[in-house]
């Protein structure tokens, strides 16, 4: 007689649904928690803002003390709302950005809005010079570095991105101005374009005002290495501030990724110390780099204020420096505003970007 044992059958592992959910659900957070911290960074630096400019003074008699008689100048305060309580005129200036209106200039009478699109193009184009100097040049120096760490070109290199980083861009224009404009007279000391392209620019229909793009439109070489040619010295001033801190970012994380248990596995297989560069170790050190890029562009913008006005490159810092001349602290209010906006909105683009480049970036 025989005995049947019945075994039940065995299902395979169920896969942990939660493991899965985590993933998606771990980014969307990451991500919906950074863009809500847009607001109160914005708020924040809006009420700094505020009382800042506040502290000297109603905006119309900073700007027009002086050049006004008395009754004039207190009729031009009561119809801007400039004599009602501080508090009332904050609570108003919140709601008038929240209805995108950022003030209009009491020197040119412009909106905000129309400053920045007509002054923005110069900004965005220098900023993007100074990015493709401090890649080209801090990426490449910061591999040479970790390449050839504790070495003398390391030590070297160092150095020289300390001395970058801590250089003051109006200083480091000066001098390449001296160098390359006075001493060896070979690059432009000032200005976006030479005459004859600033004409061919104003006169064309819808100009973009990034210059790079309307030379290109007009499809005229000479157009394109002019413009080019004027990019250079102010391109390298802002540029090398921020070539120094990916310099040190990128031999820093070079270092510790060349010495990864995958990388030796890979050089006792025969790899070439070239090939591990080249191929294993140079994309993980770029991910710090995604990363900061959002508050390298609040740097270079505030860069941009000193150095447009050093090359007089007509931008959104050479506007600022202009409206703090003239004591025009609606115009300079307006625009840190918006810049400020710009910075919080391209860091959250910046997450983004590091969250799906790198699957460790949850919460």
């Amino acid at each position: 007689m025989s005995t049947t044992i019945e075994v039940p059958p065995v299902s395979p592992p169920a896969v942990p649904r939660g493991r899965r959910r985590n993933r998606p659900s771990g980014l969307l957070l990451y991500l919906l928690v950074r863009a809500l911290l847009i607001i109160p960074t914005v708020f924040i630096l809006v009420t700094l803002v505020f009382f800042l400019m506040r502290s000297t003074g109603d905006p119309i008699t900073a700007a027009l003390g002086g050049r006004l008689p008395a009754d004039q100048l207190q009729e031009r305060i009561r119809e801007a709302g400039y004599d009602r309580p501080l508090l009332v005129q904050y609570v108003d200036y919140l709601g008038q950005i929240a209805r995108g209106d950022f003030g209009r200039s009491l020197s040119d009478g412009r909106s905000i809005g129309e400053i920045v699109v007509t002054f923005g193009g110069a900004t965005l184009e220098l900023a993007v010079y100074a990015l493709l100097v401090a890649f080209v040049v801090g990426v490449p120096l910061g591999m040479l570095a970790a390449k050839l760490r504790d070495r003398w070109p390391d030590a070297t290199l160092r150095v020289l991105a300390i001395l970058a980083y801590a250089t003051p861009v109006f200083f480091a224009g000066l001098l390449l101005k001296l160098v390359f404009s006075v001493w060896l007279n070979v690059l432009p000391v000032a200005g976006r374009a030479s005459t004859r392209v600033q004409i061919q620019f104003d006169s064309m229909p819808n100009p973009t005002g990034i210059y790079l793009i309307d030379a290109i439109r007009l499809g005229d070489g000479n157009a394109i290495g002019d413009v080019l040619w004027h990019a250079i010295l102010p391109g390298l001033a802002l540029g090398l501030l921020t070539a120094g801190i990916f310099l040190r970012l990128v031999r820093t994380n070079m270092i510790d990724t060349l010495g990864r248990d995958y990388i030796d596995a890979a050089r006792s297989r025969g790899v070439g110390e070239f090939r591990l560069t080249r191929t294993h170790a140079w994309r993980p050190a770029l991910i710090p780099i995604i990363t900061v890029i959002g508050l390298q562009i609040a740097l270079l913008l505030g860069g941009a204020v000193l150095t447009e006005t050093t090359f007089e490159w007509r931008g959104l810092g050479f506007q600022i420096a202009q409206y703090l001349q003239a004591r025009d602290f609606v115009a300079v209010q307006g625009m840190v505003v918006v810049l400020a906006i710009i910075v919080a909105v391209t860091n959250f683009v910046v997450d983004v970007i590091a969250a799906l480049i790198d699957p460790r970036v949850r919460y």
